[in-house]
């Protein structure tokens, strides 16, 4: 009896030791993820978005070191490891980059429409180089410049600008909303809001209304 009582008794210290082993065990963890969580408090908003970034350009780097050690083009390879749905994808993305969402404001139009017309400007380099030899200082002027009338702008600029007025009446026209009015129609209405209503009901009850309306017209509604 001694000794089974005695082997019951190691055996309840050697389980408190356990206990008291895990015990130790959390507490350790749980303050190294305090630490570590008040380290990435301590982070920008976006340390994981860069990190991400940085270890990405590092494995550009390596790339391109090995493609080189190759003697491969690594555009080349790049592109061979792209597949199909990745590079639609892509080409849809690129396309949603400067959407049309309609008006907002007058604003909002605005800014499009100077990013849209700074995309298209190509820079001449060798007409530049000829203006410069010839205006000299005065291409560049200051708040003393007097220039008005000096410059004739070039036959192809000219086109490229009616050319372009051209385009946007075309897309004018094409989002315009308003209706042009038909003389053949019959009015059954006595104002314009009246007759939007109107056609708001016959879009939904005209299928149930049709047979009515011929009797009407007819003059065999009971």
């Amino acid at each position: 009896a001694a000794a089974a009582a005695e082997q019951r008794r190691e055996e309840r210290l050697r389980r408190f030791r356990e206990l008291h082993m895990k015990r130790y065990e959390a507490c350790k963890l749980n303050s190294q993820e305090v630490v570590e969580e008040d380290k990435r408090l301590k982070l920008p908003p976006n340390w994981e978005a860069k990190k991400a970034r940085l270890e990405w350009e590092l494995q550009v780097q390596e790339k391109k070191k090995e493609c080189a050690a190759r003697g491969e083009d690594y555009e080349r390879v790049k592109l061979l490891e792209i597949s199909a749905e990745d590079a639609e994808r892509w080409e849809r993305k690129k396309k949603r980059k400067n959407p049309d969402l309609g008006f907002s404001d007058y604003a909002a139009a605005q800014l499009r429409q100077y990013q849209r017309l700074t995309r298209q400007i190509k820079p001449d380099l060798e007409q530049y180089e000829k203006l410069k030899e010839q205006y000299g200082e005065a291409l560049y002027p200051t708040s003393d410049s007097l220039l008005h009338g000096t410059h004739v702008p070039s036959k192809e600029g000219v086109d490229r600008m009616v050319a372009d007025l051209e385009k946007q009446i075309e897309k004018r026209e094409k989002y315009s909303r308003r209706r042009p009015y038909n003389d053949d129609a019959d009015i059954d209405y006595i104002n314009e809001r009246n007759a939007k209503f109107n056609q708001k009901a016959e879009r939904f009850y005209g299928k149930y209304t049709a047979e009515i309306k011929q009797n009407l017209e007819r003059g065999t509604a009971v």
